[in-house]
């Protein structure tokens, strides 16, 4: 029988109900991640935008000094202090040190000397003290690029989401930021299909022949189907194939081929708590609760 925290973990996942987290678990030996394939291949629940949903507080930013770009997300417990000067100031601080450093591990990031003595992680522990939460440098990523390369960025307004692209050449900044923009509110996993992840694709591809034999669908047929609706889905998740949102009848690869003939070299996305756990609820209550039932 599977234990309260196993079935909690399942539903903070998937958001299944109490019973159907139970069910899963119990047809799959108490393997949790088995578990979120057996309820998403039968439709139960949506295991991956799950995953990805906000569960923390804090900012997503972007710094850009000529060949060197850095986006960071700093975390903190309450949107109140994510609108606090000290942290927005700390965050600043980290980005700009991130900019020259030449690191690209959280590890040695928390580790670089923000002033005198002072490390990052250090930093990060004095902020903890004087606004009573808990904060952290979660990631980052450092990218740089040639003379004839640009960068695009765009910060969405309220510090929840910010998005950094590479471009092969320089074109139009218009152009760039839109593309960044549709990027924070579309939020695509994946530039394009060569840099989609080998067994997530190939997962998947399981789900979605598993729904579609559960639909029914002539066996003869299946295959085809789930062709089709694997296609559907990288235009949905690849940068370059989804639809432009200014403008859905060209994709953002042919916009950009339109405006300067460039092309997507990279692609960041950073969403403020994705996949942080932030709620606590008395699980063990609800249990109770809905066994009464």
């Amino acid at each position: 029988m599977a234990s309260i925290e196993l079935i909690k973990k399942v539903r903070e996942l998937t958001q299944a109900g109490v019973v159907d987290a139970k069910n899963a678990l119990d047809a799959n030996n108490g393997d949790v991640e088995a578990a979120i394939q057996w309820l998403r291949e039968k439709g139960i629940t949506k295991a991956a935008k799950k995953a990805n949903s906000i569960a923390a507080e804090g900012v997503a930013k972007v710094y850009i000094s000529g060949n060197s770009a850095v986006i960071l997300e700093l975390n903190c417990q309450t949107d109140f202090v994510a609108n606090n000067d000290k942290f927005i100031n700390l965050a600043n601080d980290i980005g700009l040190l991130l900019l020259n450093a030449g690191v690209y591990d959280i590890e040695k990031a928390l580790q670089l000397e923000i002033r005198s003595n002072v490390t990052v992680d250090r930093a990060c522990k004095e902020l903890t003290g004087t606004v009573g939460e808990k904060i952290a440098l979660r990631r980052f990523s450092l990218l740089t690029k040639k003379d004839e390369e640009m960068f695009s960025y765009y910060e969405h307004n309220n510090g929840r989401i910010a998005v950094l692209l590479t471009i092969d050449k320089q074109i139009d900044p218009i152009v760039g930021k839109d593309i960044a923009m549709h990027a924070a509110a579309m939020a695509p996993r994946f530039l394009n299909a060569n840099g989609i992840d080998a067994e997530w694709l190939k997962n998947e591809t399981k789900i979605l022949k598993e729904q579609t034999i559960a639909e029914g669908k002539p066996a003869e047929r299946a295959d085809m189907i789930v062709k089709g609706r694997v296609n559907k889905l990288l235009g949905e998740v690849t940068l370059e194939s989804q639809p432009f949102v200014k403008n859905n009848s060209v994709s953002i690869k042919q916009h950009l081929l339109d405006h300067g003939k460039a092309t997507l070299l990279k692609y960041i996305r950073y969403q403020v708590g994705e996949g942080i756990e932030k709620e606590v609820v008395d699980f063990a209550a609800e249990v109770a609760q809905q066994i009464k039932k």
